[in-house]
């Protein structure tokens, strides 16, 4: 049953029902963001155990995206037809599936397909995760939400190559899909109890003609993309042919969306300024962000010669920079507005970058950590902040194709940036040692496991990196121009047209 907040619009504290439906949340959003770089750091042991190309063993990780592509525009809609636990608890049940049989795989086919099966679990937990927490906390206190939903968007890429390097070490490599197992059981029996029994909404009609152009669209996008770096470049057929097609279908579903009642992903949104100012910050804040830190565990596995287990814990640092702000952005977010949070912590992440930008070979480690460090400290006030200005001005019946939305947002600038990342430093590396492109790193890795070679190799390729951080530098310092732009004053509540009620946290 929903009830009015009974709470003043200045309450600020997150309440025991809030928390508790935090928790929920942020345990599903741990399970699918770990899965994905704990993945990461097992490749090299699945492309030996199952004897298959590194373009093959792509595809574990590839297939995951194509399926989180394909069911995040689905979720608003679900998320309004059938209430937002329902489709929360199918999303954990797949990914818990997933995982299971991920884990049994007995060949490359097989623990492909598992992954895609994941993926389509892992696509609804963010969006429809963020929705429940968003209306059961109401607009006032977005950004307290958004900060205890960022921990495990932190907490993923650090402890995820930690685990999944000591477990392929020292357990076995389908330990990485049976850990998702116990704690999937635990946040669907969780979810079960706690979530709020929220009402399903009159019935839209689906938007079928759009899932059949966006869905695909996000997925040839995303393909051609992720082939950049083994094709050699955007000239191979094999990238921009799926891209351009992607494009293309992405660009027919916008111009029909303009023209009809109720469409998959609803573009009256971008009408919102703060949305729209939001939105842009977020896509070129992902591009660059999330290409840096593919950078990172690179450098120091070719550059410096670390484990997979050694370089996740060196990123250590990053996170325990962004524990200590993020809660604290949240807060001042809350108080003063995003657009006071955000432009600072964009200007603290730029003084971290640049140390990067003059990497050498046998750059100090405790100068390496604190730049991490100060990047850290500087994310805790950018990314959530930036999640919270998004939704701050929307009223509750837009929150779930918002939320759909910024996830769609974050999947393709994130993974275009990484892409780009990628072709930027196989580029350069290929450039230093007179190879095509798409040798250019794994001529490095035999240079640099050649003693004769070593430290000729390992300075061309730090230069490279060097070269690479400065272009995120400036990805990320061209965020500064829409940030200027966001909400500099705290949130006002905002009611529906029809006046529906903030969903109360309750107990069913």
């Amino acid at each position: 049953m929903t009830t009015a907040d009974p709470r003043p619009a200045d309450s600020d504290k997150l309440d025991s029902g809030v928390l508790k439906i935090a928790g929920v949340v942020v345990l599903g959003a741990v399970m699918a963001i770990l899965d994905t770089t704990v993945v990461n750091v097992a490749l090299q042991a699945l492309t030996l155990e199952f004897k298959t190309s590194l373009d093959t063993i792509q595809w574990v990780v590839t297939g995951y995206m194509l399926a989180l592509a394909t069911v995040i525009p689905v979720t608003g809609w679900a998320c309004d037809r059938f209430g937002t636990k329902r489709p929360y608890l199918l999303s954990i049940g797949l990914f818990l599936l997933g995982s299971m049989l991920a884990g049994m795989a007995w060949n490359i086919e097989s623990l492909i397909a598992f992954r895609v099966l994941q993926g389509l679990g892992g696509g609804m937990l963010m969006p429809a995760g963020m929705t429940i927490m968003t209306r059961a906390a109401g607009p006032h206190r977005v950004g307290r939400v958004m900060a205890v939903l960022g921990v495990p968007m932190l907490l993923g890429p650090i402890g995820g190559p930690i685990l999944g390097g000591w477990l392929v070490d020292a357990v076995s490599w389908r330990w990485i899909f049976y850990i998702n197992v116990p704690i999937g059981v635990i946040a669907f029996l969780l979810a079960w109890r706690i979530l709020p029994k929220d009402q399903p909404r009159p019935a839209e009609k689906f938007d079928f003609p759009g899932i059949l152009m966006l869905s695909p669209g996000l997925a040839l996008l995303i393909f051609g993309v992720s082939k950049v770096p083994t094709a050699g470049g955007v000239s191979s057929v094999g990238v921009w042919l799926p891209a351009l097609a992607g494009v293309a279908l992405i660009a027919a579903f916008v111009l029909r969306a303009t023209r009809i009642a109720n469409p998959l992903v609803d573009l009256k949104l971008f009408r919102d300024r703060t949305f729209s100012v939001a939105m842009i910050t977020l896509t070129f804040f992902m591009a660059a962000f999330l290409g840096a830190m593919l950078l990172l565990p690179t450098y120091f596995v070719l550059v410096r010669g670390e484990s997979a287990l050694q370089a996740g814990l060196l990123l250590a640092p990053q996170g325990l920079g962004a524990m200590l702000t993020m809660p604290i952005g949240g807060r001042l977010a809350d108080k003063i507005g995003p657009g006071k949070i955000v432009v600072p912590g964009i200007i603290v992440i730029l003084a971290g970058l640049a140390l990067f930008t003059q990497v050498g070979a046998d750059t100090s480690y405790p100068l390496l950590l604190a730049g991490l460090f100060v990047m850290g400290l500087g994310m805790g006030f950018t990314m959530m902040p930036i999640s919270a200005a998004a939704l701050q001005t929307l009223t509750q019946r837009s929150v779930a194709r918002a939320s759909t939305t910024m996830n769609i947002v974050q999947q393709a600038a994130g993974g275009i940036g990484s892409a780009v990342m990628s072709v930027i430093l196989a580029s350069l590396l290929a450039g230093k040692f007179g190879v095509p492109t798409s040798q250019g790193q794994l001529t490095a890795t035999a240079l640099l496991m050649n003693p004769q070679t070593h430290d000729a190799a390992a300075g061309a390729s730090a230069d490279a990196f060097a070269s690479t951080f400065l272009w995120a530098l400036v990805l990320i310092a061209v965020c500064l121009v829409p940030a200027l732009f966001l909400p500099k004053r705290p949130p006002v509540r905002k009611e529906d047209d029809d006046q529906e009620p903030v969903i109360a946290p309750a107990m069913h």
